[in-house]
């Protein structure tokens, strides 16, 4: 079964755009694959155009030769946008080649080794704080926190993660200056960013109880010195672990020496290779893997890598459903997983995009036995809610 063409498919999704990538074989067979151009990533969109030509006539069970044959196209700027759009035609590879035989994606990647996906509620509260015109239930206060954190528990989830906020100056807003929110190219951590992040914490514990795990973002908005202080002055906190990003594999060490916390991080890395010096110097406790950029069959060989230094890792996942069910898929097959992301809030059109949603229970997500990913986008809703 060989590949005939390979298109994209875009549509609205709120403060952002939903990315597809639909692959077509020569005897009718469809594959899909979800991709992102948020946070600095557009123009993976040309990349998939350019490279598709490259595709065309391979047989969809060559996943690795179609990996291999993209990769020289690429090798000279293998990272960013290349090695994202290299991802997203992988993945729409393994869909295809999965609904050809009749079987689910994680078969291909050795079978599963669980049923289940613990997951965690990610970006608790972030949305209905800084976004409640896109998922509602606004949060403007402290009471709003708490509640938050018993709705969490209420509806049986086990973890959630959220980010800093500042409810100084009265009206609650982020604190996010790794991406100029506010501005502060220093980066640095004062007083105040601490006294109101264990406030935020504090009202999620009060409302979440004693049973469900907090995870912290950090993302890139400190320096070394900075993350060193807020890992200390959260010392006494019950926290699953504090996620970092940083291009300084040694720096990071640095924190994860200094805290009482597990250290969890490489979200924003992309080939096996640039996970290595994070593994080497021993400066994550979970490694945090993007399948939707790296591509499902690469990120298995980074797990791997991973699991050789005794390390676990976790999907990085907030995306649309289809991005869900195909780090779900990743998430069976591999042995070494510690938790996986997922945004529970959703846009109120989500489900007219995707023939099916994820299925939670138990604070899990449930591995679909259908062939493929187990969803895929509804062109007719793509239609119905164009790209902005």
């Amino acid at each position: 079964m060989k590949v005939r063409s390979i298109e994209t498919r875009h549509c609205d999704a709120g403060w952002r755009n939903y990315h597809f990538v639909k692959l077509t074989t020569e005897d009718g067979v469809v594959g899909w694959s979800e991709y992102d151009e948020h946070q600095g990533a557009v123009g993976v969109t040309t990349v998939i155009e350019q490279l598709a030509e490259r595709v065309v006539g391979s047989r969809v069970r060559d996943v690795e030769r179609i990996y291999q044959r993209l990769l020289v196209r690429a090798r000279q700027s293998m990272s960013g946008v290349m090695a994202m759009g290299i991802g997203a035609i992988e993945n729409a590879v393994l869909d295809a080649w999965a609904r050809s035989l009749g079987v689910p994606c994680c078969d291909l990647l050795g079978g599963r080794v669980r049923d289940r996906v613990p997951v965690y509620w990610s970006h608790c509260g972030t949305w209905r704080i800084s976004l409640p015109q896109y998922y509602g239930n606004a949060i403007s206060d402290i009471d709003g926190v708490i509640a938050l954190g018993a709705e969490v528990r209420e509806r049986g989830f086990k973890a959630l993660k959220t980010n800093i906020f500042d409810y100084s100056s009265g009206a609650l807003r982020g604190w996010a200056p790794g991406f100029g929110r506010p501005y502060e190219p220093g980066q640095n951590v004062e007083r105040r960013t601490i006294r109101e992040l264990r406030r935020h914490l504090e009202a999620l514990r009060e409302g979440a109880g004693e049973d469900v795990d907090i995870l912290l973002d950090l993302n890139f908005n400190a320096k070394i010195e900075g993350y060193c202080r807020i890992v200390r002055a959260l010392a006494d906190l019950d926290l699953f672990w504090i996620e970092i990003d940083t291009p300084s594999a040694e720096g990071l060490a640095t924190v994860r020496r200094c805290s009482p916390h597990p250290i969890s991080s490489c979200e924003t890395l992309i080939t096996p290779a640039a996970f290595l010096p994070f593994l080497r110097n021993q400066a994550v406790d979970v490694a945090i893997i993007d399948a939707v950029w790296n591509g499902v069959w690469q990120s298995m060989k980074i797990a791997a890598l991973a699991n050789a230094h005794e390390v676990n890792v976790a999907p990085h996942n907030y995306y649309g459903h289809l991005a869900t069910m195909m780090n779900a898929h990743m998430s069976a097959a591999v042995p070494n997983l510690r938790i996986m992301e997922t945004d529970i809030d959703r846009l109120p059109w989500d489900d007219e995009i995707f023939t099916v949603e994820p299925e939670f229970e138990d604070g899990c997500l449930i591995v679909p036995d259908t062939p493929g990913w187990g969803t895929e986008p509804d062109e007719d809703g793509l239609a119905a809610h164009p790209p902005r």
